[in-house]
């Protein structure tokens, strides 16, 4: 007989390319090893190159999806991901306080392509309500900016501007730098009361970072669902994003990241 899998949750919307989104959260639950199931938030329709049409979903509909889920599966983690207006947000909030699960937050705002990816009457709901109930979230600079109202623009900045949201939010923050120019990216993990951890790793060239993100957030979530320490899972994940595009899968004459590396289980 084997062994029960864990069971992790995404709570995002789907990417119609497959690279990004509740595609690329179920490829990376699967290859860490856990169960993945999902609900979704809104539909898209996109490559990535960019977004041509968002469908949002009723969140009564996203709240079934979520009672469905928890009335049958113990999960043990989840992550989000674009959830794009307040009524959803507010849906996912209120499940991630009833259901007392560890959760992942990336607030995806705007799209590598440049999309965006959130209302802008639902960031207040966004800070009020979902980044305070999170284990750990996940902003890249651009998303940072938003939320401090100021640009991140030097590597010195990392580590204070992490502990500065962390602060804000009672929360911890992984606050990642790959939007920064050079060769070498810094992404600073603070959490509330311990000093910032600093992942570093080099810039793989010639890999379209479409998903990134979303894969880092979900493989996090993966670790934590397997019962590791937040910063373990956070440098698992961070491994795992470097194997999968350090291995890259070729794909309409580009080079993308592979979900399916299963290295450091």
């Amino acid at each position: 007989m084997s062994s029960e899998l864990p069971v992790a949750l995404t709570i995002a919307t789907s990417d119609s390319g497959a690279g990004a989104g509740v595609q690329a959260d179920l490829l990376t639950f699967a290859a860490r090893g856990v169960y993945g199931v999902s609900a979704f938030a809104a539909l898209t329709a996109q490559n990535p190159a960019g977004v041509s049409a968002i469908h949002e979903l009723p969140a009564d509909f996203l709240q079934a999806q979520l009672d469905q889920l928890a009335a049958y599966y113990r999960i043990r983690a989840l992550k989000t991901g674009m959830l794009f207006s307040a009524p959803l947000i507010r849906a996912t909030a209120h499940f991630i306080e009833r259901e007392n699960i560890p959760a992942v937050v990336d607030p995806v705002m705007v799209a590598t392509s440049g999309a965006v990816l959130l209302r802008p009457e639902a960031i207040a709901t966004l800070e009020e309500e979902l980044l305070p109930r999170a284990m750990l979230i996940t902003p890249n600079l651009d998303e940072a900016a938003v939320l401090l109202g100021r640009p991140v623009g030097k590597i010195a900045e990392l580590a204070a501007t992490a502990q500065e949201l962390s602060a804000r939010y009672g929360t911890a923050v992984l606050l990642k730098g790959g939007h920064l120019p050079g060769g070498t990216l810094i992404d600073t993990l603070a959490v509330p009361g311990q000093e910032p951890v600093r992942f570093t790793s080099k810039r793989i060239e010639n890999v379209n970072t479409h998903g990134s993100g979303c894969t880092l957030s979900a493989a996090i979530a993966a670790g934590l669902a397997q019962g590791l320490g937040l910063a373990d899972a956070v440098a698992a994940a961070h491994a795992y994003l470097q194997a999968a595009m350090n291995a890259p899968l070729r794909v309409a004459g580009e080079n993308f990241i592979s979900h399916g590396v299963r290295e450091d289980l």
